[in-house]
């Protein structure tokens, strides 16, 4: 603009450079919301990465994996987590007197007590225990005989539901080698209804339902093996990935390392869509060895996480947290893709 015509409009110099960066303050607020929404969109092309190679329900939160004999079986997703009909992820947990959450970070012993699919339950094992049988029939909704417990996980509040006596029994003298101090809860909601974690609030792509059952942050977690390939040629004692507690473990085609780091959407197989949400940062559960349930003396795999993996995080990252964005059925050796850029 001449300065003929901004003295004849009446417009100072300094009002006309503030117009102008108005005008390009708003053009970059508008490109930012534009690629935000155009990065949350969910990809029309995808490519190949890779095979399921493992895949890994938890029904008790800090407990072994769910014992399955059929190999090919399908697990359906959807926002509570991966499971199989009635059998979840995270569907159950420990507290204590106080309705505090326990975990094998307090009891490592924990990672040997296994889950095993009977009919419409659970049937628990663990060394020098009686086998103890769960039916999912006795299982009851909130509000009903005054069995529903307020907790929180990692001080995000819920209200859950006692399994009964003789499974507080049970597991109070497997893991505390006494008749009573813990209880065992469960997750009596067809949705997910626990807020995000506080520390999490930040992350862009994270939605309050993937928050799932009692998960620690998400509803699915996946591990890339060649990620821990690399970390145990760092390590003297190599670790298992079971060690990592992921739902997914991906065997990639060509193995490259943190490659997960670098992913916005996940497929698996045909249907299944996930949104990459976060990294998992890694807290002590890691250091516990799942055979033996001991402890690393040495703080390891931890330590040397820490020592290339922290990034700007309070603790080190390996794996990535996943939320559901288009429900599905996966299996072992499904092809899982990422977008194509």
């Amino acid at each position: 603009m001449s300065s003929n015509l901004s003295t004849s409009l009446g417009l100072s110099n300094k009002t006309l450079i503030g117009v102008g960066v108005g005008l390009v303050a708003a053009g970059t607020a508008g490109y930012l919301v534009y690629r935000h929404l155009h990065r949350d969109l969910m990809p029309i092309k995808w490519r190949r990465v890779g095979t399921l190679q493992q895949i890994h329900i938890f029904p008790v939160k800090s407990c072994a994996p769910l014992k399955i004999s059929d190999q090919q079986q399908e697990y359906d997703c959807d926002l509570l987590g991966i499971g199989i009909d009635s059998w979840r992820d995270r569907k159950f947990m420990l507290i204590n007197d106080n309705n505090e959450m326990i975990t094998a970070r307090g009891y490592p012993h924990m990672v040997h007590i296994q889950p095993k699919q009977i009919n419409n339950g659970l049937l628990f094992t663990a060394p020098g225990m009686p086998d103890l049988p769960l039916d999912f029939h006795h299982l009851q909704s909130p509000g009903k005989d005054g069995k529903d417990v307020r907790t929180a996980v990692w001080g995000v509040s819920l209200t859950v539901m006692l399994c009964g006596t003789q499974f507080d029994t049970w597991f109070s003298q497997f893991i505390l080698k006494k008749d009573s101090g813990l209880k065992l809860v469960y997750y009596p909601y067809s949705v997910p209804v626990r807020t995000t974690l506080p520390d999490m609030k930040h992350m862009p792509f994270l939605r309050q339902t993937d928050s799932g059952t009692l998960n620690d942050a998400t509803s699915y977690m996946l591990m890339n093996l060649a990620s821990i390939a690399d970390l145990n040629t760092r390590l003297k004692q190599p670790v298992e990935p079971l060690q990592f507690r992921g739902n997914f473990e991906l065997k990639m085609d060509v193995d490259k390392p943190y490659a997960e780091d670098g992913w916005q959407w996940i497929r698996i197989g045909d249907d299944a869509v996930f949104r990459v949400v976060a990294p998992c940062t890694r807290c002590i559960l890691p250091n516990i060895n799942v055979n033996t349930a001991q402890r690393n003396v040495d703080g390891e795999p931890l330590k040397t996480l820490r020592s290339y993996r922290l990034f700007n995080y309070s603790s080190p990252a390996l794996g990535i947290h996943l939320g559901l964005r288009r429900p599905g059925n996966v299996k072992a050796n499904d092809v899982v893709y990422v977008e194509d850029e």
